[in-house]
This record gives structure tokens, C-alpha cells and sequence, in this order.
């Protein structure tokens, strides 16, 4: 296989595997902020919940600005069509994360109850919209952006802001929503106790089973979809660009790559599989268990989005020939490569600080423990 081809097929895959670290250790951290004032019914256990996740949210970002970073470098024109395109969505996204530091950092400088009540609603919104955002996006990617480029490779986006929230895209932002409480419910199960652990497993329980038929639903629905097919790429030798292509589109495309490929089944297939047993598992009392299979369920489902788009990034449901894929929008193979090597390097370094935090901040979190500390949320 030629090397640049290699390289481009090795970004996408490690494009999913950034985006699966942000679902899982972001959406965790947000999950807990959605379910913040039901799980925790005073202040001192809304205070457990908050230092909890309290040692690792700000770690945790790392996953979102690797995320932003890659498709920066390796999909320019994904990200310059993207963020210019959806730029009111991603003001969006940004406006409500920023309120996210404020509300663990102010929180607990007053007692006031209106004062912490108020930031308890802050750090709902951001927990709640981003995820619903992000879920909302990828339900986007599926149906197809408003674009199309002009000679020069300019893009221009037809669509409003509004559009971006139909029916199926809020369908995908709650599947969404309700992975990120699983995994937020599972990490207060780990280090919490007594009436917030109990809590926090009834919501994590009507949260999977609320992923459960979200996921189906939309499986159901995807199955009538239009989706996108390349009928014709650029010939060898020729520029690699949007515009020396043909796309169609057609009811069911999306299942092409699965009936090509019937192994690709057991990627959806690891989504029932972590949602079922994480289930049993924190309804057992085994919540370490729940918190990976939880992970293994996103994994599942992000992996069945992009088994099913393949070799598409961001179709153009304007121009479906102008869609960005895989072959057409990625760096030069000298870009790749230098990204692949300090890849190499920084992503075990990464993974290992991340482990080494959670292994020294284990343990349970008392009210006692957060009520004797002057540093605590």
C-alpha cells in the first residue's frame, strides 16, 4: 500500500480515537454537571459530586483541544469548511463551556443559596449543551452539511443555525447526553457513597436504558436515510480535491460498508454489549465495571458512525460532489508523517499521566473529608 494512502487511512482511524477520549473522559465530567442538582439533594453532596471529577476535569480538556488540533493539522479543509460554516455552533459550544471553570471555581467562595444554585445552573448548561452539541454535530455529519465549494476552493454555507437542530440531529444529541450521565453516574458510584451513590445509580440505570432505544431509534432511522455514496474519484495523477469527483445520494447508503463488510456488525454490536452490561454491572454494585463498559459503549457507537461513513468526513448534502472524504481533504504525507511521530510519543505519555491521576486521587469522597478542606469545590 502506498505510504501517503497509509498515512491518511491511519488519521482517520486516529481521528475516531480522539474523538472516543473526548466522549468518554470530557463526557464524563459534563455528565456529572447535567445530573449535578437531582443526583446531589443538598449542598454538601452536590459539593462531593463536584470534587469528585473536581481533580480531573481540567485534565480531561486535553482530549477536546487534541481533538480540535487534529483536525486542524491533518484535515485542513475539514476544519476551515467546519469552523467557518457552523462558526454561530461553535460560539455556541465555547460560550457554554466557559461558564464551566466559573462554576467550579466560585461555586463555594459564598454560602449563599442563591449564589450556589445559580452556579449549579451554570455548570447544568455547560454540561448539558456541549454534550447535546456534540452529539447533534455527528447527526449532522450523517445527514450532510449545506456547503459547496466555488473554483478556487472556496466554501460557502448555505444553512442556518437552526437547521442544524432537526429532528434526527436531536435524537443523536441526547444519545449523546444520556452516554455522558452513564459515565458521569458511574464515576460518582466509584468515589461516592451512601444516599449520592444510591442516586447516582438510579440515573446511570434510566440513562442506559435511555441510550439503549435512543440508539436503536436512530439505527432504525438511518436505515431510511439518505446517505452518500462516491461513485467516482479524482483519476491518478490529478489534484485530489472536492471538485474532481462524483457523489450521489441514496436511501440506505450508510449500510453499504456493513453489507460489504458483514464483521462491521460487531462495532454497534459493542454498543448493546457495554450499555446491557454496564447496566447489570452498577445495578450490582461492580460501578468500575459500569464506568468501562460505559467507555466500551462509546466506543461502539462513535465506531458504528464511522464504519457506516467511510470513506466520508463531511458531506455536502448541497453539492454531494463536493464532500469531503478521506482521499480529499487531508494534509501532505510530510505533514502526516511528522504528526504520526510525535503521536507516537506524546499519546502514551498522555494516557500514562491520565491513569497515574486517577490511580493516586482514588478512594471515596466524603462530605466530611470536603467540609475540613479550604481548597476543596
Amino acid at each position: 500500500m502506498e505510504i501517503y494512502l497509509l498515512l491518511k487511512v491511519t488519521w482517520w482511524i486516529l481521528l475516531g480515537v480522539l474523538l472516543m477520549g473526548l466522549a468518554i473522559m470530557v463526557g464524563m465530567d459534563m455528565g456529572v454537571g447535567t445530573v449535578l442538582r437531582w443526583v446531589g439533594r443538598t449542598d454538601s453532596e452536590r459539593r462531593v459530586a463536584l470534587n469528585i471529577i473536581g481533580p480531573h476535569w481540567d485534565g480531561n480538556q486535553v482530549w477536546f483541544i487534541l481533538g480540535g488540533g487534529a483536525i486542524f493539522a491533518a484535515w485542513p479543509i475539514v476544519y476551515a469548511t467546519a469552523f467557518s460554516g457552523l462558526y454561530v455552533v461553535m460560539l455556541l459550544l465555547l460560550w457554554s463551556m466557559i461558564v464551566r471553570p466559573l462554576g467550579f471555581e466560585y461555586r463555594s467562595k459564598l454560602k449563599g443559596p442563591r449564589w450556589r444554585n445559580a452556579w449549579d445552573w451554570s455548570l447544568f448548561v455547560s454540561g448539558f449543551v456541549p454534550m447535546l452539541v456534540f452529539g447533534a454535530a455527528i447527526g449532522n455529519a450523517l445527514q450532510g452539511f449545506p456547503f459547496h465549494f466555488e473554483w478556487h476552493l472556496a466554501s460557502f454555507y448555505t444553512g442556518s443555525f437552526l437547521a442544524l437542530f432537526n429532528p434526527f440531529a436531536i435524537l443523536c444529541g441526547l444519545l449523546s447526553v444520556a452516554l455522558s450521565v452513564y459515565m458521569g453516574c458511574a464515576m460518582l458510584m466509584i468515589r461516592g457513597e451512601g444516599e449520592l451513590y444510591a442516586r447516582a445509580r438510579g440515573f446511570l440505570d434510566r440513562s442506559a436504558l435511555a441510550a439503549l432505544a435512543l440508539f436503536t431509534l436512530g439505527g432504525i432511522w438511518v436505515v431510511f436515510l439518505d446517505g452518500y455514496q462516491l461513485v467516482q474519484g479524482p483519476a491518478p495523477g490529478v489534484a485530489q480535491t472536492p471538485l474532481q469527483q462524483e457523489v450521489v445520494r441514496a436511501s440506505g447508503a450508510w449500510l453499504d460498508n456493513f453489507l460489504a463488510m458483514p464483521l462491521l456488525w460487531l462495532v454497534p454490536g459493542l454498543a448493546y454489549l457495554g450499555l446491557a452490561a454496564g447496566r447489570w454491572g452498577a445495578l450490582n454494585d461492580r460501578p468500575q465495571l459500569a464506568w468501562w463498559l460505559g467507555a466500551l459503549a462509546w466506543i461502539g457507537v462513535i465506531g458504528t458512525v464511522g464504519a457506516a461513513m467511510f470513506p466520508f468526513m463531511m458531506p455536502s448534502s448541497a453539492e454531494p460532489s463536493h464532500s469531503l472524504t478521506v482521499w480529499n481533504a487531508s494534509s501532505s504525507e510530510y505533514t502526516l508523517m511528522w504528526m504520526l511521530g510525535f503521536t507516537v510519543v506524546f499519546m502514551p505519555l498522555i494516557l500514562w499521566y491520565t491513569s497515574w491521576a486517577f490511580w493516586v486521587m482514588r478512594g471515596k469522597v466524603s462530605a466530611k473529608h470536603v467540609e475540613a478542606d479550604d481548597h476543596a469545590y
